[in-house]
């Protein structure tokens, strides 16, 4: 373990929230095996997830009272240790993405556009489904949940594909990945809780959130592979081999860790649902292990 962990469970929910204080000042310009691509494939999501984790936080600590589930103590607890977790994962990123400021990569502007993506959206969303009694709560709650899904959908698939694991070079970045991985694999159905508390099991419910999340992942991909080809063009890397790496790591049948989230994505489209059908409890306890958890 290469970070000061200071671990908290003062909620009482079944996770806790470590502070991890990592320390970005050694860590290389390419850090993932050397690679241009395939760190700035990396970067990109990063410079997703300072404003992208601020709004999941905002949307649940909104309805965290509604009437529905603000007597259920359990869920309250779990709703606490969510915040804290992914408000840790704020921090972190943001000390990443200050480190690779500092080689030249314009990060700042990415996790800006990034909030400029959410917050835009949100509003075009909102008033397309205000004629039918959504509001921009449930908008962002639904968005919450549908987002919650795709990063521990990832971020397993990052803990079991071992040749990506293999890229990740640098020990302190592939160890902030893991953490990261298993956090967000910890608390991936306290969203989805909240929302069904909320919101319940219906139709609506239920065409709700897949019409969620078939449009987080359409602007989700664009809005990434855009930072990813602004990356590569500020550095003059925008080539074919840059991207031949970025396409055998991200999306190739035999290796990509978007290819292989392919099955777990698509199970959130299934009738009664619900994120902890897909057991990742071995997968999280061998991690914990590894990481000294």
């Amino acid at each position: 373990m290469n970070a000061k962990v200071n671990i908290s469970n003062r909620a009482g929910a079944s996770f806790p929230v470590r502070r991890m204080n990592f320390d970005f000042n050694n860590v290389p310009e390419y850090w993932m095996n050397g690679s241009v691509g395939l760190t700035h494939f990396m970067t990109a999501l990063s410079a997703l997830f300072p404003a992208g984790e601020k709004f999941f936080i905002d949307s649940v600590r909104t309805v965290r009272h509604h009437p529905m589930i603000k007597e259920n103590q359990e869920l309250q607890k779990e709703i606490s240790a969510f915040i804290g977790q992914e408000a840790m994962h704020t921090h972190e990123h943001i000390g990443f993405n200050a480190s690779a400021q500092k080689y030249g990569h314009d990060i700042a502007t990415l996790e800006a556009k990034t909030d400029t993506v959410i917050q835009t959206f949100r509003k075009i969303f909102v008033k397309l489904s205000k004629p039918v009694g959504i509001t921009q709560e449930m908008i962002d709650l639904t968005a919450t949940t549908a987002l919650e899904h795709f990063t521990a959908t990832i971020a397993s698939e990052l803990l079991r594909n071992e040749y990506i694991q293999e890229l990740m070079t640098d020990k302190t970045m592939a160890t902030m990945w893991a953490w990261h991985a298993v956090e967000e694999n910890e608390h991936k159905a306290v969203a989805y809780d909240v929302f069904e508390g909320v919101f319940g099991q219906g139709l609506k419910a239920y065409a709700l959130r897949t019409s969620s999340l078939t449009m987080a992942m359409v602007v989700l991909f664009i809005t990434q592979s855009y930072f990813v080809a602004r990356l590569l063009k500020q550095d003059q890397q925008l080539n074919l081999a840059s991207l031949k790496d970025i396409y055998t790591y991200a999306y190739s049948p035999s290796k990509g860790v978007i290819y292989g989230m392919g099955k777990e994505m698509l199970a959130y489209f299934k009738l009664g649902f619900h994120p902890n059908d897909l057991d990742t409890v071995d997968l999280l306890t061998t991690w914990k292990a590894k990481l000294g958890f």
